[in-house]
C-alpha cells in the first residue's frame, strides 16, 4: 500500500548543527505512527518537515506516492495535512462554533450566516469522532483542557485533513482528559486519518498506537509495530539504549 506521506532518508542541519540524519519515516491512512524521543531528540524538526514549514536539507518527501516540496505550512494544508500544536490556534473567548467555521461560513442568500446549517455540519464533524459538547455557543476558553484538544483535533478534520500531526497533545491533561483525547484519536483511525502522534509517554502511545517511532540525537533508532516493544522497551530506546547496543555490535 502507498503511504500516505512518507520521509525518505531526510537530512536536517542547523548551521554545523545536525538535527536529522538519514531519517525515513512513513504514515498510512487509518493508521496512528507514534514519534518518541527525550526533548532535543528531533522530533519537533520532523513535524516541521512534515508540516512544510521548512524542507529538508537532504532526502525526499513523498505525499500520496508523489514528491513534494513544501515552502509553507499553507501549502501543506492545500493538500490536506494539518498539525494541532501545543497551543491548539484556538480563539478562547470566540465559540466552539466560531472557532469551527471561522473563514469556511456557510451562508444564505445576500451573505447572511446559515445558523442551523453551520451548527448542523459542526455537530456532525463533533460526533462523528465521538465527541459530545452539550452547548456549541460556549467559549472554547471554558472547556477542560482535553475537551479543547478533542475540538482543536475535530477542526482540523472538519477542515478536511488527511494527514494529522498532533504535538503532545496529552502532556498537559489529567488522567481522565487525556483518556478522551485518546478516545478521539481512536476514532481518527476509524475515519480514515492517517495520524502522527508526538509523545513522551509510552503508555499513551501503547494505548492507541499502530507503529511506533524512536529518535535520539536526530537518529531513528528504528520503527516497531504493536506487539514488538512495550513500555520497558520504548522507555530504554528514548533513552538511547538503542545507539549503545549498536556501538556494543560494532
Amino acid at each position: 500500500m502507498t503511504p500516505l506521506a512518507e520521509l525518505v532518508a531526510v537530512e536536517k542541519r542547523y548551521g554545523r548543527v545536525p538535527a536529522l540524519r538519514g531519517v525515513s519515516f512513513t504514515v498510512h491512512r487509518g493508521e496512528v505512527h507514534c514519534l518518541l524521543g527525550d526533548n532535543g531528540a528531533g522530533k519537533s524538526t520532523l513535524i516541521k518537515i512534515l508540516a512544510g514549514v521548512f524542507p529538508p536539507d537532504q532526502g525526499e518527501y513523498r505525499f500520496e506516492g508523489r514528491a513534494v516540496y513544501l515552502r509553507s505550512p499553507r501549502e501543506a494544508l492545500d493538500l490536506g495535512i494539518a498539525t494541532v500544536y501545543q497551543d491548539l490556534a484556538l480563539l478562547p473567548l470566540m465559540s466552539v462554533l466560531r472557532n469551527f467555521i471561522l473563514g469556511r461560513e456557510p451562508v444564505r442568500r445576500l451573505g447572511i450566516l446559515d445558523l442551523r446549517e453551520a451548527e448542523r455540519q459542526v455537530r456532525a464533524s463533533l460526533e462523528r469522532l465521538g465527541i459530545t459538547l452539550d452547548d456549541l455557543h460556549r467559549p472554547v476558553g471554558m472547556l477542560s483542557g482535553g475537551q479543547r484538544q478533542a475540538v482543536a483535533i475535530a477542526r482540523a478534520v472538519h477542515l478536511g485533513a488527511k494527514l494529522l500531526i498532533l504535538d503532545e497533545p496529552t502532556s498537559a491533561l489529567g488522567v481522565r482528559q487525556a483518556a478522551q483525547v485518546l478516545q478521539v484519536i481512536r476514532r481518527m483511525k476509524e475515519v480514515g486519518v492517517g495520524v502522527v502522534f508526538i509523545t513522551h509517554n509510552p503508555l499513551h502511545a501503547l494505548a492507541v498506537g499502530d507503529r511506533f517511532t524512536v529518535l535520539f540525537q536526530g537518529k531513528s533508532l528504528g520503527t516497531f509495530s504493536r506487539g514488538e516493544v512495550d513500555e520497558r522497551r520504548l522507555t530504554q530506546l528514548m533513552a538511547g539504549a538503542g545507539v549503545l547496543e549498536q556501538e556494543v555490535e560494532g
